[in-house]
Parts: C-alpha cells; sequence; structure tokens
C-alpha cells in the first residue's frame, strides 16, 4: 500500500506568516491532507473556512496549550491546572469538529522534576480526554517529545507513553512516533517501529539533527524507514513536521525522488 503524506502548517509554508493561509499553499503543491497545531488567534469558522476552500483533509490538531507566549504547552501533566486542560480540550474538540479532525494530540506541559503526582494527574487527564472525545470519535494521541528540543517537557520517555497506552487499553488512546524523537530518545528506529506499530495512532518524520527534510544530511536513511513503514503495514498519514531548509515547495522533490506521490 502506498504512503500518504500530510503538509504540517506550522513548520511548512511559512513563507506566509498565518496559518490559515497555508491551507491553499499544501492545496496548491498536491497535499490532500493536512495537520497542524492548534491555530491561534483564528475563529473555529475562519479555519473551517479555509480548510473548506483548500478541500484538504486535516487528519491531526494539536491541543489548545494555554498562552505560547508564556512558554506554555498544554497542562495534561501539571497539577493544578485540571480546569485548564478540561477548557483546553473542550476548545479543541469544538475546532476538531468544525475541520471534520478525527486525531488531536494532547500535550503534556513542561515539568522539571516530576514526581508521582504529575504521574496520576497526567492519566487522570487523559481519561477524561478520551472519554470526552470517544464520543466525537476522535483519537487522543500522545507523542514523547526529546529534551534536546523541549528540556523538561513532561512526556519525554517513549517507554512510558507506550506503557501508559497499554494500561489505559483504550482504541480511541495511541502514541504518536514522530520519527525525529524517537531517533533521539531511543534510536534503535526498526526495532521501536515494528514494536510500537500496532499502538500508534500516528506518524510524522524529520531528519536529525536539523529537523529538515527527510532527504537532507542526517543521522535516518528515510529511504529505509519508509519502505520499513510500509513493509510493516501502516495505512495512516506521514505528517511531514519539519522545517523546509529553503522554499518548502522546493523542498518536496525528495518525495518524487523517494518514489512517493502526494
Amino acid at each position: 500500500m502506498a504512503l500518504k503524506f500530510a503538509s504540517n502548517l506550522s513548520f511548512m509554508f511559512t513563507e506566509v506568516p498565518n496559518i490559515i493561509d497555508r491551507y491553499q499553499l499544501a492545496k496548491q503543491a498536491g497535499f490532500k491532507a493536512v495537520e497542524s497545531g492548534f491555530p491561534f488567534g483564528f475563529s473555529v469558522q475562519q479555519v473551517a473556512i479555509a480548510k473548506k476552500k483548500a478541500n484538504v483533509d486535516q487528519v491531526l490538531l494539536n491541543v489548545f496549550t494555554g498562552d505560547v507566549t508564556k512558554g506554555e504547552i498544554g497542562f495534561a501533566a501539571i497539577p493544578g491546572e485540571e480546569e485548564n486542560f478540561k477548557k483546553s480540550i473542550e476548545k479543541t474538540i469544538e475546532y476538531a469538529n468544525a475541520l471534520n479532525c478525527k486525531i488531536i494530540h494532547v500535550m503534556s506541559g513542561k515539568v522539571e522534576a516530576p514526581t508521582a503526582a504529575n504521574d496520576m494527574v497526567y492519566e487522570k487527564n487523559l481519561l477524561y480526554a478520551i472519554e470526552k472525545c470517544q464520543k466525537e470519535d476522535i483519537v487522543i494521541v500522545i507523542e514523547p517529545i526529546n529534551n534536546y528540543s523541549v528540556p523538561n517537557y513532561y512526556m519525554n520517555n517513549f517507554q512510558k507513553g507506550l506503557d501508559l497506552v497499554k494500561k489505559i487499553n483504550n482504541a480511541h488512546f495511541k502514541l504518536l512516533m514522530d520519527i525525529f524523537h524517537l531517533q533521539h530518545c531511543c534510536g534503535n528506529i526498526t526495532k521501536c517501529i515494528q514494536d510500537f506499530l500496532p499502538y500508534i495512532g500516528h506518524i510524522q518524520v524529520a531528519q536529525v539533527p536539523d529537523r529538515h527534510e527527510p532527504d537532507t544530511p542526517g543521522e535516518i536513511d528515510y529511504k529505509y524507514i519508509l519502505s520499513l513503514l510500509e513493509t510493516t503495514g501502516y495505512t495512516g498519514y506521514i505528517g511531514l513536521e519539519y522545517r523546509p531548509k529553503s522554499l518548502t515547495v522546493e523542498g518536496l522533490n525528495w518525495i518524487k525522488r523517494y518514489g512517493y506521490t502526494l
């Protein structure tokens, strides 16, 4: 089965400043699907209209993470922020439904010295989010993020994330595997993909260490990795969460050269 690729509008097409203007650019470049961080500063209606006008699918949306100017990147693992977490889930579900988006990435927030209290509130909040999203047929995903890119991010361990997905054991709760973060955190990518795949709800890619296109110089042989994803039977979208080295459209040449299409 051929692989499917989704443009990440928070990372790509930054030639234009507004995320809602990037929907059209993604469509013009040939994408049938997109993913994105939360569209701060734009109403549900504005985002829904932009997506509809571009005629693309929205396959993933990051949760409302709070005040990014204050460094807030989610509330899930932070005791005392339960009400803000619930509001963030409700707000994100509203946007996801308007975009017909069926995957929400819940971010944990930063915690300098995690304790059992963080573990407990994280699981409790996720159970709340899963219950809410299950009613809307939306899947919750959590993404382990490496400490180099985001120091003190609570969910920074793939095994911990996988263990929690197994423990909760709900079809609407899965792991987001960004291979950029997987290489930083674990290495051993082949074995990880084979072991994690039954629990994966979404995959993203970028080269290590500079987070550019998969064919740029770096640590990962993406021609092999993408072939592995095909042979292991991954059928979901692959989100292109990378920073284009130059112009976004120029950088898309790797897809054709690796034998794929948009």
